[in-house]
């Protein structure tokens, strides 16, 4: 961690989503009531898509235009973010109660780590080093707040790209955000 307040960065509140999702598909497992676990499974689907919505406006932006890599990098990540949605769209379409659920949970974990791995260990560093702490706290602010109007729900049929998600985003999120209400999904 850089910091405290608004010393925190970027990296900070990625690597703070990684965890927050992580935790959440780990207590799926701790608990034996279908409703709780459905419940978990879709706070998470909203979390990780709220976050990879963000990294897909900002950062990887970003880390195509710093890293030495970097175009080859969000390639590679934003077609992980195409798997982990596809996965997390059959999830969202299976009962807590079918024996597939805990199949998906298992195989949308083994795909986020994966994931969260290669952004932590090498990414991750590599953007502290390239970008000066004041754009990196910049690039969190941005993406909380692209976070609060992104949508919901995965779309993996939708465009993983920053022009997509600035235009047409924020509209896929209110219509997520409504039938979240209307379903009762927290």
């Amino acid at each position: 961690m850089t910091g405290t307040g608004a010393e925190l960065d970027v990296v900070d509140e990625l690597m703070s989503d990684h965890r927050e999702v992580a935790s959440l598909l780990d207590r799926i497992g701790t608990t034996t009531d279908p409703a709780e676990k459905r419940d978990l499974a879709d706070t998470a689907i909203t979390e990780l898509v709220r976050h990879a919505v963000a990294e897909e406006m900002y950062v990887y932006p970003a880390m195509r235009e710093n890293l030495p890599d970097g175009e080859e990098v969000v390639e590679h990540d934003t077609e992980e973010h195409k798997e982990l949605e596809q996965t997390m769209k059959e999830l969202e379409g299976v009962d807590a109660e079918d024996p597939r659920f805990e199949q998906l949970v298992g195989e949308l974990r083994s795909r986020l780590r994966h994931h969260v791995e290669d952004e932590e260990t090498e990414q991750f560093p590599k953007l502290r080093v390239r970008l000066p702490l004041e754009k990196r706290v910049e690039l969190r602010e941005k993406v909380e707040k692209a976070k609060k109007a992104a949508p919901t729900r995965p779309h993996p049929g939708a465009p993983n790209t920053q022009l997509f998600h600035k235009l047409v985003g924020p509209g896929v999120g209110l219509v997520d955000r409504a039938r979240d209400k209307l379903s009762g999904r927290s």
